[in-house]
């Protein structure tokens, strides 16, 4: 089948020769191959100004990433051949990495596909898709699937995140294959955790925060543990179960506090974990007023930085955050601070909690830095895939 080009504009072709798979709007040249010629899906070959072929890629001329390449060899199609391959390797990935069938088995284009997102929770899976040229290809997606993993009984699509308006996506969740459960148990860190795969956040359940929630063995014990934007109770259960004496988590969420509820009984903490059902802010202002004290406070907010207009706005949120925080922490406590948003960097969040430590007049120290999880790869060529970060401060006494 022959393939249309699109052509870019001179030196626009750097990023791609560098590694990245994203081709926007600006770089491309609209004189010799306007995007307006393109069908939203469509299979072209990505050329730069000195007619080099870059690779091959699907476009969607009404989204700003208007190119995202799959392959370097431009011979490659998004044919059943193409997802059967990279899906078959990144299951074999997670299978060396991970005794237990719960992760997250395809990371986007950190698996090269660009545009996916699957986690596994045993024989169940949530498949998300994000841009045009993928949801063209679901069913091609599903039939490869179902054969790298025939023990499969149900595929749930959970297509409804925002970023698909921008592709001129509409929003659904529907069963792919099988019939999806409402509920699912999964395993992380040895733990039993129940979590909802229709209607809860994402993919249901967040396995890249799988290695720093682990780490929280070495600093609960006997501690009393405030967790904030607590969903389903990762961080706090897990803090109950490593030997804390009680565990506050905080979510505005009454789903959310339903379902704290079951996981802690799920792992026989009831008796430690208490749900305050309130805005975070808002809660954290209050427990302040009453004079509470914790030991260990755990922040892993949602991404206050979505898009990089946001930036500025995000970073003062995460600030406010951690300085609500550290009024609530005794001294020589435990502050585990997070941030999933791509456009915040390490030091951006290191400056954000400095100011708010600046701001309380407390000393802080790092003594641990954390990352997503392995199966949440960063691509070395794009670093919006290493979006991820945890850093556990003390306070100084």
């Amino acid at each position: 089948m022959s393939l249309s080009e699109l052509r870019l504009k001179k030196n626009e072709d750097r990023r791609l020769r560098a590694g990245h798979v994203w081709v926007f709007s600006n770089e491309i040249d609209n004189k010799l191959t306007p995007l307006k010629n393109f069908t939203p899906g469509e299979e072209i070959r990505v050329v730069a100004h000195d007619h080099t072929r870059l690779g091959i890629a699907y476009v969607n001329p009404h989204s700003l990433i208007s190119a995202r390449l799959f392959s370097r060899d431009t011979r490659t199609r998004l044919d059943q051949e193409f997802f059967n391959t990279r899906i078959q390797q990144a299951l074999a990935m997670r299978e060396r990495l991970f005794s237990r069938p719960f992760y997250r088995l395809i990371f986007g284009e950190s698996d090269g596909l660009p545009g996916l997102v699957v986690d596994r929770f045993d024989e169940a899976l949530v498949v998300q898709i994000t841009t045009f040229g993928m949801e063209e290809k679901k069913l091609l997606i599903l039939e490869a699937l179902r054969h790298a993993m025939p023990n499969v009984t149900s595929i749930l699509f959970r297509n409804d995140s925002q970023s698909r308006s921008m592709e001129g996506l509409e929003n659904y969740v529907a069963a792919g294959y099988g019939e999806p459960p409402q509920k699912i148990l999964l395993e992380e860190n040895g733990l039993t955790f129940a979590a909802p795969l229709w209607d809860g956040q994402k993919t249901g359940w967040f396995f890249d925060h799988r290695l720093n929630r682990s780490r929280l063995k070495d600093y609960v014990s006997n501690q009393r543990v405030l967790d904030v934007f607590s969903y389903l109770g990762g961080w706090g259960i897990q803090a109950a179960c490593a030997g804390a004496k009680e565990v506050l988590c905080v979510d505005s969420s009454a789903f959310s506090e339903n379902w704290i509820n079951e996981n802690s009984q799920h792992n026989g903490v009831q008796d430690k974990v208490k749900v305050l059902c309130e805005d975070a802010f808002f809660a954290l202002k209050n427990l302040h007023q009453q004079k509470e004290k914790f030991s260990v406070i755990v922040l892993d907010p949602p991404a206050f930085v979505k898009k990089l207009k946001d930036q500025k706005e995000g970073l003062l949120a995460y600030q406010r955050i951690n300085e609500l925080a550290l009024k609530l922490l005794e001294p020589g406590g435990i502050l585990i601070s997070c941030s999933c948003s791509m456009h915040v960097s390490y030091n951006d969040l290191v400056q954000a909690v400095r100011r708010a430590s600046l701001n309380t007049k407390n000393e802080l120290q790092i003594l641990e830095r954390g990352h997503q999880a392995q199966d949440h790869p960063v691509h070395i060529a794009i670093p919006e895939t290493d979006y991820l970060k945890m850093i556990i401060f003390s306070k100084g006494v």
